[in-house]
């Protein structure tokens, strides 16, 4: 793997519960670029928790993650603007007597700004399965502690149950003062609520911090607050995407997220970057593709100035054309495990679907926003057509598209963008019996790859490629790393686009009206002998581009059916 430009330093995570201190030297990459590092230089030196008047120990940013098994174990997750003294949940059915959850305090300083954040994480063992909870979450130097936030939250059920769950990816903020942040983000939170899912899942770039070097932890702090009305009732399960990754904030740069949710754990050596759950006849894998994208894509240093970090850090200012690419970070870890996982479920008979979980695209034909990686189809395609995988959710891009159900590769179908000569972009291949127009598909013949990246953050209308003139758009693919390199201005850096191009002739679907939009999945398990569902209405924003809006209309509806086991 290369490194550029790298800073030696180290940053620590401390989980007070069970003593464990992780340390790492951070190696560097990333995609979108600080646009003005100068200004960041002058802003980290000084920065402060301005919403932090009198910090103690109250509550916030309170949300939910499944446990080990979702229908008997749920994890409160919160933060507090300083540490907190006896943080707990107390809970308890309608019916049933009050218990209390302690809570595990986890710790980190940001490595840019200096800032040190509390989180805490209170694991609820030993409920029933389809059962409404009652919780209340304080601390004993809540300011609010006469009155203390409380919520409900419903567990998986037992067995083969029928279940909704919600899915998008790249949210934001809607504190406009941030980059990438918009008004339409706490919209999207409400249209999570308006469906009631029994959960949802969060497909990477969360809320850019990484975009805004001088305020990560205030960012952090916006996202979840906003999105607390929702996730506090329901669990959010996330994926990390490329913009979690943050400079001096760890190994990988996935401190800040790993600090604020607790996931089901994987047996590795990488806890919380991948894992894997079961709700009714559904498997659920959620993966860190910035493991084995070629893509660089996570913030970098664009000059010509360098990122200069707060002094109280102790940081080395970070060099214009910096970046923190992680690349290859698990040695074939992650793919080792997801085989076994995929493995395992092939041969489990109460399992008929499997869903992946992921931030970038192997499957998109957008033009303005990032394309195909062919490290996600090298890895991971040939084990999604080996085990069956029924369908992948992915953010990345800032639009809606769908895929045919794809099975195997066309190879050598691509072209290099620069010199037309062909390139092998391991282009999908659509089933034979995935027909235009059909809004019914039997998965179990090919997968179908959702770009659900409009959850709050929306790219221009102009999204897709060009019609190439049989039919299909154009897609780009990166089938190389695109590190930064020098810009037009002295002292500055840029990323290049994909290097590569194919005909999309795997699209089915894409929404060309806006980028904003939630899909919205009803599991029905069906009946022994007979076909299992899952329907899909998919809504969108039409307007939100321009003005933000709670309207959310139906886009399509795809129903994929197979016979169960």
């Amino acid at each position: 793997m290369t490194k550029k430009n790298t800073p030696d330093a180290s940053t620590t995570t401390t989980d007070t519960a069970i003593g464990v201190s992780r340390r790492g030297f951070l190696k560097l990459a990333g995609a979108s670029g600080f646009a003005s590092a100068a200004g960041a230089a002058a802003t980290l030196a000084g920065v402060t928790n301005a919403n932090a008047a009198t910090p103690d120990g109250t509550p916030e940013q309170i949300h939910l993650t499944w446990g080990t098994d979702p229908a008997s174990e749920v994890v409160v997750s919160w933060a507090s603007l300083a540490a907190a003294t006896h943080p707990r949940v107390t809970y308890a059915t309608d019916r049933g007597r009050r218990e209390v959850a302690n809570a595990v305090q986890r710790t980190y300083t940001d490595g840019l700004t200096g800032v040190v954040v509390f989180t805490y994480h209170a694991r609820l063992q030993g409920l029933h399965a389809g059962t409404t909870y009652r919780y209340e979450v304080t601390a004993d130097n809540d300011s609010h502690a006469g009155n203390p936030f409380s919520a409900s939250f419903t567990t998986a059920p037992h067995g083969r149950k029928p279940f909704r769950f919600t899915s998008y990816g790249d949210l934001a903020t809607p504190n406009t003062g941030w980059v990438l942040s918009s008004p339409q983000s706490r919209f999207a939170v409400e249209a999570v609520e308006r469906f009631q899912p029994l959960f949802h899942l969060l497909n990477g770039d969360l809320c850019y911090a990484n975009l805004n070097p001088a305020h990560q932890t205030e960012v952090w702090r916006d996202f979840a607050n906003n999105n607390q009305s929702s996730s506090s009732n329901r669990p959010w399960m996330p994926c990390p995407g490329n913009h979690e990754i943050e400079f001096y904030n760890g190994p990988q740069g996935l401190e800040s997220y790993l600090a604020r949710y607790t996931l089901p754990a994987n047996g590795t050596r990488f806890p919380g970057r991948w894992y894997s759950f079961r709700v009714s006849n559904v498997l659920f894998v959620s993966l860190d593709a910035d493991d084995v994208v070629y893509q660089d894509a996570a913030a970098f240093v664009a000059g010509p100035a360098p990122l200069v970090p707060a002094a109280s850090t102790g940081n080395a200012p970070i060099a214009a054309g910096s970046s923190f690419y992680v690349r290859g970070y698990s040695n074939g870890e992650q793919t080792r495990w997801l085989e076994k996982t995929l493995r395992h479920a092939s041969h489990d008979d109460d399992i008929d679907w499997i869903v992946v979980q992921m931030h970038q695209d192997a499957l998109s034909s957008s033009k303005t926003g990032n394309g195909s990686d062919k490290g996600i189809r090298e890895a991971w395609l040939p084990l999604f057509d080996r085990y069956g995988v029924d369908l992948v959710v992915c953010g990345h891009d800032h639009d809606y598209e769908r895929s045919y159900p794809v099975r195997g590769c066309n190879h050598h179908a691509g072209v290099d963008a620069a010199t037309g000569t062909p390139v092998d972009t391991l282009q999908p291949k659509p089933v034979a019996n995935a027909q235009a127009g059909s809004n019914t598909f039997d998965t179990s013949h090919g997968t179908i790859h959702l770009i659900l990246g409009g959850g709050g953050t929306s790219a221009p209308l102009d999204v897709y490629g060009v019609d190439t003139g049989n039919g299909n758009p154009q897609a780009k693919v990166f089938t190389k790393p695109n590190r930064p390199v020098p810009g037009t201005t002295p002292g500055t850096w840029v990323r290049a686009g994909a290097d590569a191009l194919e005909d999309a002739i795997w699209s089915a679907q894409r929404d060309t009206g806006t980028g904003y939009g939630i899909a919205v999945f009803d599991v029905d398990p069906g009946e022994h002998g007979d076909k299992t569902t899952i329907t899909m209405n998919y809504y969108h924003a039409p307007g939100a581009d321009q003005t933000p809006t709670p309207n959310y209309e139906l886009f399509e509806t795809v129903t994929l059916a197979k016979s169960r086991k």
